[in-house]
Order: structure tokens, then sequence, then C-alpha cells
């Protein structure tokens, strides 16, 4: 079977004249090495592809895969995710991971939010900010976390995304809006342990393969920075057995209310009462075998890289009905 990889490498962009902040999420070789390298290892006859520009390049020369592992994030709008699938859509090429709907609805943390919530997931009360004058209908009670709507790997999250008052919250709500030209997300603050769970498979054969409690020093936001320098910066803990049954349970509904699939990620965290409450998932988690988040949790439960690996692939092959 041939499996063409569809990945955004930053350096291709950082070539081109792009930031750091504009390719943040985008991945290293080495994370496109590995995958590669895994997928070999299963018997499976593999081309790197690369970004949605690379992919329109290449089936216009007419070529064609049987699977393609998409991991592509796309550069701009508020579905770059879902470009690459819905490309492949066209092709009727099948891919591993979430299709162009539920990427795009998972990128909007207030879409996701009201998925999840009108399916009892439990989250923290919050609205949307769209303009500036949105902050005056706002009743949530202080204090608030605020944070653009559609980013991800913490992007434009700080140290000033935790507001106390009208002042810290107007002045982040229009960095947000004027800075990343689209709405921020406000939340009645979480001020409780953190979590993030990881899954694989589709719809009721989902399963919680591990998770993970984050612990940032001096109690900082888990943005792009820290995340970047994890090792300075945050502690990772094996899911506590007192945390276990709810953070599964809680990620495993909202998994299966957005109806996404394969494997990823939904991250978590405790309110004042210590309720576990849904902040976002991400079903396209990153790859990385040594520094991301998935991988990392994975090897906390004893599975080994090519392992997570093969588990990804046989939830997707079976849901689309394919076999090596």
């Amino acid at each position: 079977m041939k499996v063409g990889l569809t990945y955004d490498l930053r350096s291709w962009y950082l070539d081109r004249g792009y930031s750091m902040e504009d390719t943040a999420e985008f991945d290293k070789q080495d994370t496109i090495d590995a995958i590669d390298e895994a997928l070999q290892k299963m018997g499976f006859e593999t081309e790197k592809v690369g970004n949605c520009f690379q992919l329109v390049e290449a089936l216009a020369e007419g070529k064609k895969w049987d699977l393609v592992f998409n991991i592509a994030e796309g550069l701009y709008g508020d579905g770059r995710e879902s470009v690459v699938p819905a490309i492949l859509d066209q092709y009727k090429i099948p891919y591993v991971f979430s299709g162009p709907v539920i990427l795009g609805v998972s990128l909007n943390k207030y879409l996701t939010r009201l998925i999840v919530s009108a399916a009892g997931v439990p989250v923290s009360p919050g609205m949307l900010i769209s303009e500036t004058r949105d902050i005056l209908r706002c009743t949530l009670e202080y204090p608030l976390f605020i944070k653009p709507v559609s980013e991800g790997t913490g992007k434009g999250i700080n140290e000033k995304s935790l507001v106390h008052n009208s002042e810290e919250f107007k002045e982040m709500a229009e960095w947000i809006l004027n800075d990343f030209n689209q709405p921020a997300i406000v939340e009645e603050y979480l001020p409780g342990r953190e979590f993030t769970i990881g899954i694989t498979g589709t719809g009721e054969e989902s399963v919680a393969i591990g998770g993970m409690e984050i612990e940032c020093r001096d109690n900082m936001p888990y943005s792009v920075e820290v995340k970047e320098a994890y090792w300075d910066f945050c502690k990772y803990i094996p899911l506590p057995a007192d945390a276990e049954e709810e953070c599964y349970s809680v990620a495993l509904k909202a998994w299966k209310a957005l109806g996404a699939v394969d494997a990823g990620r939904v991250d978590l965290k405790a309110d004042k009462n210590g309720r576990i409450c849904f902040i976002e998932v991400n079903p396209l988690a990153g790859l990385h075998p040594v520094h991301s988040d998935l991988p990392m949790l994975a090897k906390m439960y004893n599975i080994e890289y090519q392992q997570l690996m093969e588990m990804i692939m046989k939830a997707s092959l079976k849901r689309n009905k394919l076999s090596i």
C-alpha cells in the first residue's frame, strides 16, 4: 500500500520569509522522518508529499496514493486545517485523522464548546468577543482567561491572558482582535489542575490510552513559549489515580461528541470545585517522538512510538475499510 505524507515543514516556510510566529504550529524535519520511518516499518511504501501547495502540484502531475497520512496544519484562515483533507476528499483519496468539518470546528474553540456542552460535557462559563463593545455584555465572574478563538500551540496566550478587571480585559481583547484579526474567547478562569488525555479510535471504539498532568512553574499559562521550552517551565506527571476516571470520561465524551477520528488529544482543567472541565481538543496532535504531548503521555503508559503509530494506522485503516 502506498501512503503519502502531507505536512507543513517549518523550514520550507521560513526559507520563504515567513516568521517564527507564523510557523509556530509547523513541524520540523525530524518529526516527518520519524513518521515516515514508523510507516515503513509497518510495511507501507511512503512518499513525502508536503504542504497543500505541494499536494496540488503532485495531484496535477497525476500522482495518487492509497492513503494519505495528514498532519498539515495550514497557513491562513479559520479553515486552514481543513484545506488538505478537503482537497483529498475531492480526489476520493482516504486519509488518516479527521476530515475538514471536524478540523474546522475543532480549531474554533467557541464552536467546539457549544457542541461538547450540548452533549453534557462540563465547560467553564464563557462567551465570544467579536468586537470591543462585546465586553460590555460580559457578565462572567472575574478572574477571566482570554485567548484567540482559532489558534493552536498556545499562540496568543501570555502572562496577561489571565485578567482580573475590565481594564485588563479590554487591553487583551483589543490586542487579540487587532493582532490576530479574529475574535477572542473568554471564559471564567479554571484555577485547578490541568490535564491532557490521549485518545485513539473512532466513535464507540475510541479509547483513552493515557494522560498526564501538566504543572507549569509559577502558575505560568501554557503558552507557545512555554511549550517550545517545556523542559525549563513544565513538569509532566502520569495521570494521578484520583483523576483518571473523571478525566477519561470527560475526554471520551467530548471526542465522540465532536466526531473526531483515529487519534488525538483532549485538554482538560479543573474548576474551583475540582470538577474536570473541557478546554479544547486537538484532532491533529503533534507526533514528534520525544517532544510532542501525545507520544510523551503514551510512553508513560509503556506505549512506545512505533506502537502508537500502529494503533493510529489500525484505527484509520479500519475506518477507511482498507487493508495492507
